[in-house]
């Protein structure tokens, strides 16, 4: 998830128990090796065993069309530490499709096999590398052969986002093409896409057959979805863990108003609130409290209240 799910959240994330595992933002790969500092910047955690602060690994995710230089990244990221490369054939943004990037490339499972392969052969047999794909760019037909290109081409486990580019994320998810993906390949299948509660985790569980699930912006809206998952008769609900979660985003301001140009910092901070909004009815309500700030210091001034006023509920 491009310019949000960035390490910062990847750390606050992880603070709960739930997730055994993330991925990077893709960092995009042309025709040349990338300095290492692209890499730093995309996952520090590379600087730090490859591991979140709580300890969950993160595998570098590319995106790109050029096997050679796939291959060429992906080997320079396994050298810095990273545990794992996963390869991205599923983005939908409408930039990185024009690159022949993400989705775009399911229209030629020929090209994503080569791609596959190039990063296979960039990398020693120690490093597993992983790939993510859609159903498919305008429709399904592909998606059978795509899924087979790649785990032929060497890859050791395949993410499916259970709808196509031009589906993007309206519901329903088709959770039942992942059951028909997994039929036919024989490597571990990981199933994505429109997994909102736990309820919603089941089902998917129940109808692609599948036991291991990513989830993306169900753990935005909600940072305790994967704990409610492993803990089920805790209560996790909106109401008892607004508290924590008024926590995490004062925390990740700051971290973010460490890190950012003042002028990018505040929309950081909204962003995340709005997606906030689907599982917290109280995140409307800051929001609106915090949505004309345009200075940082301001605003962790307006965040520092509005957490001592719900401290003292």
């Amino acid at each position: 998830m491009e310019g949000v799910l960035d390490h910062t959240l990847r750390d606050l994330l992880t603070r709960a128990p739930g997730i055994d595992l993330c991925v990077t933002e893709f960092i995009r790969v042309t025709d040349q090796l990338l300095p290492r500092s692209v890499f730093r910047r995309l996952a520090p955690e590379l600087e730090q065993g490859s591991r979140t602060a709580s300890g969950i690994p993160v595998l570098v995710q590319l995106l790109g069309n050029d096997p050679v230089a796939m291959g060429e990244n992906a080997q320079r990221a396994a050298e810095m530490g990273a545990p794992g490369i996963d390869l991205n054939f599923g983005c939908p943004a409408k930039t990185v499709n024009k690159s022949r990037g993400g989705a775009i490339l399911l229209k030629d499972p020929e090209e994503v096999y080569e791609i596959t392969q190039g990063v296979r052969r960039g990398l020693t047999d120690s490093v597993p590398l992983s790939a993510k794909m859609r159903l498919g760019y305008q429709d399904k037909l592909l998606a059978i052969e795509n899924a087979q290109a790649m785990e032929a081409a060497g890859a050791m486990r395949l993410t499916v986002h259970a709808r196509t580019k031009v589906e993007g994320y309206r519901p329903p998810a088709h959770w039942e093409w992942i059951a028909r993906i997994r039929e036919a390949v024989s490597i571990p299948v990981v199933a994505n896409g429109e997994i909102w509660t736990v309820e919603d985790l089941h089902r998917c569980r129940e109808i692609s057959g599948c036991e291991d699930v990513m989830i993306g912006r169900g753990m935005i809206a909600n940072p305790f979805l994967a704990q409610a998952v492993r803990e089920p008769d805790r209560d996790l609900s909106a109401e008892a863990t607004w508290l924590r979660t008024l926590l995490l985003i004062q925390e990740y301001h700051h971290q973010v108003t460490s890190r950012l140009e003042a002028r990018h910092v505040n929309g950081r901070t909204k962003q995340w609130l709005k997606m906030m909004q689907r599982h917290y009815p109280q995140a409307d309500s800051v929001f609106q409290q915090i949505r004309t700030e345009r200075d940082p210091a301001d605003m962790a001034l307006k965040l520092e209240q509005l957490l001592a006023v719900e401290m003292d509920r």
